[in-house]
Formats: structure tokens, sequence, C-alpha cells
């Protein structure tokens, strides 16, 4: 089976990334749910409000060949948070980390960096990308200042680009990686952990 279908395991000293599984479901949707996380209108936590919903289009998605969904479990093996490799071009040799959230009590700690820097890794070294892309809403701005700290470009603004389920039309922010690019980013994360991780 070719790489660009199966989700590895990768692991850190802060996180491990491992294969969505059904049974983790109840662990992430209480992680979004804490402080009301799930709240914040421009993240896209809210999906998980309808977790079987939200799950099963994760599936669907890694079924046919899109996307890669990770658990993120922090250093003592909790559920805390979420992410996945998406809208994969293995032709192209693109494709976008997204689909990201992490609870409350690891954001802002070394657990995104970390996680980028496995997804990186991955993606670059054993998938050979030779671009990876990270998009945000244009109104998350502490999204937007983590990406940039960790080295990736800002391409611009898809305006009007995404309609959400209250009827806000979301403009997107689209970043990225090239591969001639990755050895920086990848020293960047590096320091960026020696100092204590946070993104």
């Amino acid at each position: 089976m070719s790489a660009w279908r199966e989700t590895p395991t990768l692991r850190g000293a802060h996180v491990t990334l491992r294969p969505l599984d059904p049974a983790d479901l109840p662990a992430i949707e209480a992680a979004a749910a804490q402080d009301d996380l799930w709240d914040t209108f421009y993240a896209g936590v809210a999906q998980l409000k309808d977790g079987a919903r939200w799950l099963a289009a994760a599936m669907e998605q890694r079924d046919a060949g899109r996307a890669l969904p990770f658990t993120v479990l922090d250093a003592g093996g909790a559920v805390v948070g979420t992410t996945r490799f998406m809208r994969m071009s293995e032709a192209n040799r693109r494709l976008e980390i997204g689909g990201t959230f992490y609870a409350r009590q690891v954001q802002r700690t070394g657990v995104n960096t970390e996680a980028k820097l496995l997804l990186l890794t991955q993606a670059f070294d054993a998938l050979g990308c030779q671009c990876v892309q990270i998009r945000t809403d244009w109104l998350n701005k502490g999204s937007q200042r983590a990406i940039e700290r960790l080295g990736a470009k800002r391409d611009g603004v898809l305006r009007g680009h995404q309609r959400f389920a209250d009827g806000r039309l979301r403009d997107t922010v689209v970043y990225s990686i090239l591969d001639r690019e990755w050895a920086g980013v990848r020293d960047n994360l590096q320091l960026m952990l020696t100092r204590g991780g946070r993104s």
C-alpha cells in the first residue's frame, strides 16, 4: 500500500500522533467541549458538536485517499486533539495540514510545534512532497501568528472562500512550505523546541 494511503504513528517527546480511531471520539469531543472551545466560531471546532457526523466525514475522506486523520496524544498518553493531512494529491506531491485543534491545556506548549515537526517530516521526507499548505480563518489571528512562527510563507487570502452552517462566509488565509524551504523550517522548529516549544 502507498504511504499516501496509510496513516502512520508519529512519536516525539511531547506528542504522539496516531491514526484516528472511532473509539477516540468521546475523548476528542470532551477536549473540544472544555472551556467551550468549540464555541470559538472562527476555529472550526464547532463541527465536533456533531461528533458522529465529523467522524464519518473524516473516515470518508480517508477511505477516498484524500486525507489521513490523526488523534493527538500528549506526553502522558491523553487525547488532546486531532489533526490531519488533507487535500492530498500524490500525483502533484502536495497536501495540506489542517483540521487541527488542541485542548486548551496544551495550547501554547510544545505540542503544536512538535506535531508540526512530525507532520512536516513525514510529508517531505517520507512522502516526498514538494509543497505543504496550511490554511486558517482570516479572523483567527492567533493561528496566523503560530503558522508564521513555524516558518510557512503566506501565499494570500481566498476571499469569500467557505460558508459555514451559521451562514458566515469565511476568508481563508493560505500559507505554504516548499521542499526547498524544508531544511530551514525544520531547523527553526527544532530550535523552537529547545527553547520551550511554544508556537
